[in-house]
Order: structure tokens, then C-alpha cells, then sequence
């Protein structure tokens, strides 16, 4: 019986097809699918890059994207918010925004949405920090948790009123409180 083995797909054929609704990215040889943003996720997401962008795009120190393709160490990943200094976003020679960011994030965001597989965003953050990512945040809305993983690896859990870490340089302070905070309309 002769076994037909499928070649792998390249980062460079994953590159090349068309982009879905949402995301997919390409890590470690596979394909997966995003899922697609729910209240909760799409709140936390989009008031967070508002607090960063705030504090931090004025003063051109770093800049938040929302659901950025970032291609670096053989990936391609879409982390929910992608951090970066304001000296390292790509440019065009003309000094607009590149579309391409072949680069890590600086500080990678990630929200778990329900059914989502932690062992999947976990490993994502943890293949920005081995490729050069200063700071990634696991934000657990179903738990009111926030994990953030260090360059070495080091993971710590936050919650409740533990101060959380914040990319160096940019003068913000925020608590798991406050960020969970951002949910409630009472």
C-alpha cells in the first residue's frame, strides 16, 4: 500500500492566497481560522487600542493596529492588537505606513473568545516572545485574567487589582480591573 504524503504548504504559498473574513494565519505549517469577534472581545479590543493610541501615537512613541497581518519568524499571525514603537513601523519611502509588516510586534494582544483554544493564542504569544516581542497580554474576559508573557518566556497571571505591565516608554497604568471595567454599561 503506497501512503501519498501531502507537501507542506511554504509561508510563501500561505502569502499568496486570498485573504479570509477573518483572519487565518499560518504557524508552524497549519492554517487556522480566527474566530470571529464577539461583544465582549471586540469592546476590550477596540477601547484598548483608543487608550493606547491616546497615550502613546501622540507623542509618536508606539502605535496600536487592530487585527494586523504580522509575518516574522517563518509565521504569519493576526494578533488582535499590534504594538508597535514608532521608530519600527514599516514606512514606504515616501514615509507613509508600509502595507506589509514583515516584522513582530512590539507588544502582542490577544483576546480569548469563547470555544477559542487557549493552547493555540498562548502559542502564538509565545512565538512572538522567542522572535523578539517585548510584552504579550492573554486577555481571558471569561475568566477576568490576564496573562502576560515575558521575552524569556516567563509567564505571570494577573487579576483583579494587580497592576499590569505596559510596553516601557509608553506612561500608561492599567489594573485587570480597569480593563474588564471597560465591559460594564451600568
Amino acid at each position: 500500500m503506497t501512503v501519498a504524503i501531502q507537501p507542506q504548504l511554504t509561508l510563501e504559498d500561505f502569502l499568496k492566497q486570498p485573504e479570509t473574513k477573518p483572519a487565518s494565519e499560518f504557524i508552524n505549517g497549519e492554517i487556522t481560522q480566527k474566530p470571529m469577534p464577539q461583544g465582549e472581545h471586540g469592546l476590550i479590543q477596540t477601547t484598548f487600542i483608543e487608550v493606547i493610541n491616546g497615550v502613546a501615537r501622540s507623542k509618536k512613541t508606539a502605535i496600536a493596529i487592530s487585527e494586523l497581518r504580522c509575518t516574522f519568524g517563518g509565521a504569519s499571525i493576526v494578533p488582535d492588537v499590534a504594538v508597535f514603537r514608532w521608530e519600527r513601523v514599516p514606512k514606504t519611502p515616501s514615509g507613509r505606513i508600509a502595507n506589509r509588516f514583515e516584522i513582530h510586534p512590539d507588544w502582542a494582544i490577544e483576546i480569548l473568545s469563547p470555544g477559542q483554544k487557549l493552547k493555540k493564542v498562548l502559542g502564538n504569544l509565545l512565538h512572538c516572545s522567542r522572535n523578539g516581542t517585548e510584552l504579550g497580554w492573554l486577555i481571558n474576559p471569561e475568566e477576568e485574567i490576564i496573562l502576560a508573557v515575558f521575552p524569556d518566556q516567563r509567564i505571570e497571571l494577573y487579576e483583579g487589582a494587580d497592576k499590569l505591565p505596559i510596553l516601557e516608554g509608553i506612561e500608561l497604568e492599567l489594573t485587570v480591573e480597569q480593563v474588564f471595567g471597560w465591559l460594564s454599561f451600568g
